[in-house]
């Protein structure tokens, strides 16, 4: 459903204002053939309101001779600050960049963010935007929940799918993401409401049943039939099933890079204006997916890289991967029950 220009732009002042974006601040908006121009639009009307000063840095599209289909994760390569010095200096004296491109897993972006650039990304249709605005509620929440996973040495997930997975935490920070850029050199993005880690480098073992209706990313569709994964020390192993799973698997090869199998972040979505079935009412090329990433409840995992908290993998592969009716353990503390979130005792 088509956004007013007055709502999104009220949007906007809410979600620069809870990013601590003030009067005086330098905020560039990264820009490229892909982004929303009424996202664009608010957002510069949003920002001079608040007395900012507003810079456009438009940058040209990478990555298509090698990427399989035309999801902006669907290769993470080289990017358009790879090498642009003039592009990565504007960013990196500015106070606030605003990414309406898709800058994710690249050195640049780590570097930007190490000299106390914040970063919020924002690429979704606009009444996606609208209906997931991050709130004080959801950042207190994400906060909470990171901070129980931050404390926690094991989490377990189990489904009556089949999956039976365990992974050991401890390595790498709990990373809250709630929508706003309001800490020095913080990365988020909106819409978004989940908490995530990563487990530690060889620490995962088990079973993963990615069941039918669960959501593969970046390729954006519902299984349709169960894809049965071997997890050991921290690789994918096997990947057994029918015409999903031979599709899985040729996508994961066509990389031909082992670091591709490796486990990447694992967490649970916390954001219940997300729709698990919201997938359904949007083309592939419309949306990334934050309504399968973020829903309340689910099991989110991933493929691919953890170079973006430190880690040693860079693969160009990446898939998120939102699973149903999933139970979640921490040190043997359920924090999600067969997809219902547990909330702590007052």
């Amino acid at each position: 459903m088509s956004v007013s220009d007055n709502d999104l732009i009220n949007a906007w002042k809410q979600v620069l204002h809870l990013s601590n974006c003030k009067a005086g601040d330098c905020v560039t908006l990264l820009t490229s053939t892909n982004t929303h121009p009424q996202t664009l639009r608010a957002a510069v009307i949003a920002l001079q309101s608040l007395g900012a000063i507003v810079n456009t840095l438009d940058l040209p599209p990478v990555n298509a001779d090698r990427a399989i289909g035309r999801d902006p994760l669907a290769y993470l390569g080289v990017t358009p600050l790879t090498g642009n010095r003039a592009a990565l200096a504007a960013l990196k004296s500015s106070d606030l960049v605003i990414d309406l491109m898709l800058l994710l897993f690249s050195p640049e972006q780590h570097e930007i963010l190490a000299g106390g650039t914040r970063i919020l990304l924002a690429i979704e249709p606009p009444e996606v935007l609208l209906r997931m605005l991050p709130t004080e509620a959801d950042r207190a929440r994400v906060k909470a929940a990171a901070n129980r996973l931050g404390a926690a040495r094991e989490m377990r997930v189990q489904s009556a799918a089949g999956t039976d997975l365990v992974c050991t935490l401890g390595d790498f920070p709990a990373v809250p993401e709630y929508g706003l850029a309001d800490e020095p050199g913080r990365w988020d993005h909106w819409p978004s409401g989940f908490v995530l880690t990563w487990p530690n480098e060889g620490g995962s073992n088990g079973r993963i049943v990615i069941d039918r209706g669960d959501i593969l990313l970046p390729q954006k569709r519902y299984v349709s039939d169960a894809i049965e994964l071997t997890v050991k020390d921290g690789f994918i192993k096997s990947i057994e099933g029918g015409v999903d799973a031979a599709m899985f698997r040729e996508f994961i090869e066509s990389f031909e890079d082992p670091e591709a199998y490796a486990m990447a972040h694992i967490g649970w979505g916390l954001q219940p204006r997300a729709r698990w079935s919201a997938l359904g009412f949007y083309g592939r090329e419309t949306t990334v997916g934050m309504d399968a990433r973020a829903y309340e409840g689910n099991f989110l995992f991933s493929m691919g890289p953890n170079n973006e908290v430190g880690g040693t993998r860079a693969t160009a592969f990446h898939m998120d991967i939102p699973l149903h009716n999933c139970s979640i353990l921490l040190d043997g503390q359920p924090v999600v029950a067969q997809g219902r979130v547990i909330e702590p005792a007052a």
